[in-house]
């Protein structure tokens, strides 16, 4: 399915009229897990490129702490067996004016299987050391934060 990464954007200026006619301000998540070897679970879509942290948008009527638990059952299954920490919150409007991302950190989980079809193109583990060199630059930034290597910055 790369070719959706071809058509996406073309199409993303629809979504963000469909996202904005539907609520003022849009609201995502995004998910930091780790294993027990330390390593971070990155993911990339079928239809966007780089490797991302997982995670999606919080629906109308949702809270963001159930929108990340669900977006990784969707996207990888992982079962969060505690809370998610918030880590931080942040303004992504270089990619859409009004958008925000949530990011937390899942402490403690249990793999299970991911829901979601069509959507996920590859799903690994990398060290914090040894990211891809896909990585988009605010996935990179986010990870660096959260191992404390940098100062948390307001933008996505």
């Amino acid at each position: 399915m790369v070719w959706l990464r071809r058509i996406e954007p073309l199409v993303r200026p629809l979504f963000h009229i469909k996202f904005r006619l539907e609520r003022g301000m849009t609201l995502g998540v995004r998910g930091l897990v780790t294993d027990q070897a330390g390593r971070v679970l990155l993911i990339q879509h079928t239809y966007v490129k780089g490797w991302h942290l997982p995670g999606g948008g919080v629906d109308r009527g949702e809270a963001a702490e159930t929108a990340v638990i669900r977006e990784l059952v969707e996207e990888v299954g992982i079962v969060a067996t505690s809370r998610p920490r918030l880590l931080s919150v942040h303004n992504n409007h270089a990619r859409f004016r009004g958008d925000h991302v949530l990011y937390y950190r899942i402490d403690s989980w249990e793999q299970g299987r991911a829901t979601s079809v069509g959507e996920i193109d590859e799903v690994q583990w990398f060290h914090p050391d040894d990211l891809p060199d896909a990585i988009t630059p605010a996935t990179r930034r986010r990870i660096e934060e959260a191992l404390g290597l940098v100062e948390p910055h307001p933008d996505w």
